[in-house]
C-alpha cells in the first residue's frame, strides 16, 4: 500500500479542488425540485464545472478496470439506489431523496464530495436516515487525527449507525484521494478500533458512510454502475474530503452553502 503525504503545495491544490466541488452543490440546490430529470442536473453541473470553473468532471468516461467508461458527469442516486447512479430520464417527484456526488479536477487536482437532497415534502423515515448518514460521516471525522487508525472512524461510524438501527454498507468504501481520483488508503465505514492504517499529518482521504434503512445488502444493476439496496430500502450518503493535520483535521470541501457540522456529544 503507497498512501501518499502530502505537501504544503499539494494540499492547496487540493482545498481549492475541494472548494469547487462543494460550490458544484451550491449552485445545483436550486434545481434539485419536482419536475427535473437527473439528466438535467448533470448537464447543469457539467457546463457549470467546464464553463465556469474551468475544471474537469472526474467522473465523465471514467473506467477503472473491468468496468465500462461513466458516460456522464456527476452521479445521482435516488432512493434505493445506494451510489453510482447515472443520471438519465428519470423525473424527481415529490418526496424523493438523493444523493449528488460530485469530483472535480482543476490544475491536475481531485476533490471528491456529495450531499443528500429533499424534494418536497419526504418521509419522516427519509428525514431521520439523511440526518444520521450526516452525523455519522461526521462521528467519523472527528476520530481523524494523527496516531489514530482507519479502524478508529469506521468503527465509530458503526457503532452509531447501529446503535440507531440502520445498516452500513461495506461493498464500497471512502478512499485516499489527490492526483488520482482513487488512491490508497481505503476507508471503511465498519471496523474495529485501533486497527488499520495509522493516520500521518498530510494524508487526504474521503469520508462516505452510505448507510441504508433496511439490510446492508446490495445489488448491481444492469448498466454496470448503479447499487441499489437488495431490499430496495432507502439509502443515503454524505461525503467530505479531508486532509490530517498535526492537530486533527480539515474539511478540504467547503463552500458557502457547505452544511454546518452537527453539534455532537
Amino acid at each position: 500500500m503507497s498512501i501518499s503525504i502530502n505537501n504544503a503545495d499539494d494540499i492547496a491544490k487540493m482545498r481549492i479542488a475541494g472548494k469547487l466541488a462543494s460550490e458544484v452543490l451550491d449552485y445545483i440546490t436550486s434545481f434539485v425540485v419536482k419536475g427535473v430529470t437527473t439528466d438535467k442536473l448533470d448537464s447543469l453541473c457539467h457546463d457549470y464545472i467546464v464553463n465556469v470553473q474551468e475544471a474537469i468532471p472526474a467522473p465523465l468516461n471514467y473506467a477503472p478496470d473491468g468496468h465500462t467508461p461513466y458516460p456522464k458527469s456527476i452521479c445521482t442516486s435516488v432512493n434505493h439506489q445506494i451510489c453510482h447512479g447515472v443520471p438519465g430520464e428519470k423525473v424527481l417527484k415529490n418526496g424523493d431523496v438523493v444523493n449528488l456526488d460530485i469530483t472535480v479536477i482543476k490544475d491536475g487536482y481531485h476533490g471528491d464530495t456529495s450531499r443528500m437532497f429533499h424534494v418536497g415534502e419526504v418521509s419522516i423515515q427519509a428525514k431521520r436516515l439523511s440526518e444520521i448518514t450526516y452525523r455519522a460521516m461526521w462521528i467519523g471525522i472527528k476520530q481523524v487525527k494523527p496516531g489514530a487508525t482507519l479502524g478508529d472512524v469506521g468503527h465509530a461510524i458503526q457503532t452509531f449507525t447501529e446503535k440507531n438501527g440502520f445498516s452500513v454498507v461495506r461493498e464500497f468504501c471512502g478512499h485516499g484521494i489527490g492526483k488520482n481520483f482513487h488512491e490508497d488508503p481505503q476507508v471503511l465505514h465498519y471496523g474495529k478500533p485501533n486497527s488499520g492504517v495509522k493516520l500521518k499529518d498530510g494524508m487526504i482521504f474521503t469520508i462516505e458512510p452510505m448507510i441504508n434503512a433496511g439490510k446492508r445488502d446490495i445489488k448491481h444493476m444492469p448498466d454496470g454502475w448503479t447499487v441499489v439496496t437488495k431490499d430496495r430500502s432507502l439509502s443515503a450518503q454524505w461525503e467530505h474530503t479531508l486532509l490530517v493535520t498535526s492537530t486533527g483535521f480539515e474539511v478540504l470541501t467547503v463552500s458557502a452553502g457547505t452544511p454546518a457540522a452537527p453539534e455532537l456529544p
